[in-house]
């Protein structure tokens, strides 16, 4: 059974162009990378729901399930590490409230939407998040070659968007 995870992507405009929000995760799975907020969705929780919870939990942010725009389904395959294959469904949602606080599992921080630090982040966001952030609905499944670092195959296919590398 695939672990069911959701992540919150929280922008915001500023005079310098639209900014996301990510976290540099602090532990556990990912730690090291930059990442949208979010986590697993438990037993009976609607995944926008969670991702309301999770968005509190790891940044202070207070996020309204209801303002949340469903963005995507990713299945994210591991043949190397079969325990770490997992379902997120993606939000995104530029009401919040609040001032983002550092919390024991990451480190948040704003970032222009033009200027992700994708080399920080897992290899997967490359390929989706670009697409998602420029309001495109994506449903894919990812699977990581045996590293669990670099994307293997994407079915469908998701080409790298202009200037992402």
């Amino acid at each position: 059974m695939l672990i069911r995870t959701c992540l919150c992507l929280i922008r915001r405009t500023s005079p310098g162009g639209p900014e996301v929000l990510l976290g540099l995760k602090k532990t556990g799975f990912g730690a090291g990378r930059w990442v949208g907020l979010g986590g697993h969705i438990e037993d009976g929780e609607k995944p926008s729901a969670a991702a309301a919870r999770e968005v509190e939990e790891e940044s202070s942010l207070i996020v309204s399930p209801d303002a949340l725009q469903h963005m995507a389904i990713i299945e994210f395959r591991f043949p190397a590490r079969p325990a770490w294959d997992q379902t997120a469904d993606v939000y995104l949602t530029d009401s919040y409230q609040g001032e983002p606080a550092e919390s024991d599992e990451v480190a948040p921080r704003w970032f222009r939407q033009d200027d992700l630090p994708l080399d920080g982040m897992w290899d997967d966001a490359r390929y989706w998040l670009p697409r998602v952030l420029a309001g495109q609905h994506v449903a894919a499944t990812i699977t990581f070659a045996d590293d669990c670092a670099t994307v293997a195959t994407i079915d469908p296919d998701l080409p790298l968007t202009p200037g992402t590398s």
